[in-house]
């Protein structure tokens, strides 16, 4: 990049009635991700601007895990296996069916969790 500046300088001078051409992407700096990404990428981050999440790539909201706010699991069909770190330094992971439908508990450690139907975004 610095040697094309440099020939563009020591052409200007052999030749002085001579416009030299812009250099657009030299002088406009680095792309935002917004500018240079493409496909999913970029359809991933224009529904991120508008608040939505759609590949559920964004932390999930916290619930308490009670029978009246319990924990929230998207699926995309009727029932979906779900894993439960009952404790939070407890290296076995307690997994269990969750069907849609009324909120269910855990068979360890008593959290519920509920199964909300969710659509894929594309």
């Amino acid at each position: 990049m610095a040697g094309r500046l440099l020939l563009r300088a020591c052409a200007l001078q052999l030749r002085p009635n001579v416009a030299a051409r812009p250099l657009h992407r030299a002088m406009s700096g680095i792309p935002t991700d917004e500018e240079q990404a493409t496909g999913l990428e970029r359809r991933t981050l224009q529904a991120l601007k508008k608040g939505k999440d759609p590949y559920s790539i964004l932390r999930p909201k916290h619930y308490a895990g009670t029978k009246e706010d319990p924990h929230i699991v998207p699926g995309i069909g009727n029932k979906r296996l779900v894993g439960c770190l009952c404790e939070e330094d407890n290296t076995a992971i307690v997994w269990f069916w969750l069907h849609e439908g009324n909120a269910q508990r855990c068979p360890s450690c008593g959290s519920h969790y509920k199964l909300i139907h969710h659509d894929l975004p594309h």
